[in-house]
């Protein structure tokens, strides 16, 4: 069969994916999922005396917890189906990937099914975050040192 005959049936029978409608429902999403954090930081603010930038690390805890908790009671599910990519790009959807491996694998126990595979996405995220944190700072170090940019 011909490749172009074949990507002309595949087009014609395909359902046509609302893409509009999607983006506006990722936006809302994640725009939510981000207010949600930012309400979070100003509470560590105003009640434990944090500055902006220290109350970002508890604020990025907090928003993965929520998202391991409502992941554990199957409301995330929802938010997802609804939201898209608007739930799985905030670090909510970080949280999110891990609860779903661990629960996914509970039948094989504690400690070869959560504890072995709770980790599989985390493992790789770390890695890349790392890896790119230091490419970033290797990056910046140059420039400095270069006199292009400035500390």
């Amino acid at each position: 069969m011909d490749q172009n005959l074949y990507k002309s049936i595949e087009q014609s029978t395909s359902p046509k994916r609302p893409l509009l409608k999607n983006v506006i429902a990722a936006f809302v999403t994640g725009g939510i999922i981000c207010t949600i954090g930012q309400a979070i930081q100003f509470f560590y603010m105003r009640f434990f005396d944090f500055t902006e930038r220290t109350a970002s690390n508890p604020t990025v805890a907090t928003m993965v917890f929520l998202a391991m908790l409502l992941t554990g009671f199957g409301k995330y599910r929802k938010i997802a189906q609804f939201g898209g990519a608007g739930s799985a790009v905030p670090v909510t959807g970080f949280g999110n990937a891990m609860i779903s491996a661990a629960i996914e694998h509970r039948t094989e126990g504690l400690v070869l099914g959560v504890g072995g595979n709770i980790f599989k996405l985390a493992g790789s995220v770390i890695v890349f975050g790392v890896f790119s944190a230091f490419v970033v700072a290797l990056i910046k170090t140059l420039l400095v040192k270069a006199g292009i940019v400035s500390w």
